[in-house]
């Protein structure tokens, strides 16, 4: 497949995914940049470590900025957005593999609960489309 075609196909996959999917993704590659910061400190990458942890910062920035507010679950994933905020600040200026090793388990957990949530979702609507 050439570039152009993957490109094309990539765009088309994102553009048709449902919110849940969307989420999911996002906390993917969070938790993949993540990892990819933790790889490149034990190899003393720092250029890749930094570039993996702004990236880590704009995906959470992203997650709180498009938090709708009507829901009262919001106000708790705004706090856990500003703590991942917090902690990946600590990362980043500490270069330390122990704030990784502290919040990546709580955004895997947070992923999971969505997929789950996601799932329950797709049950009922299927349920009702019967």
């Amino acid at each position: 497949m050439n570039q152009y075609g993957y490109q094309q196909y990539k765009t088309q996959s994102i553009n048709t995914m449902t919110k849940a999917e969307m989420l999911i993704l996002l906390y993917d590659e969070l938790i993949k940049r993540l990892t990819r910061a933790e790889m490149a400190l034990k190899n003393q990458n720092y250029t890749l470590f930094d570039e993996s942890v702004k990236r880590c910062r704009e995906i959470v920035d992203y997650l709180s900025s498009t938090l709708d507010k009507k829901y009262a679950v919001s106000k708790d994933l705004e706090r856990m957005y500003e703590y991942f905020q917090f902690e990946l600040a600590r990362l980043s200026a500490g270069r330390k593999t122990e704030v990784i090793a502290e919040i990546k388990p709580l955004i895997i957990e947070l992923r999971d609960t969505f997929k789950e949530a996601d799932k329950i979702n797709s049950g009922e609507r299927a349920a009702k489309s019967k």
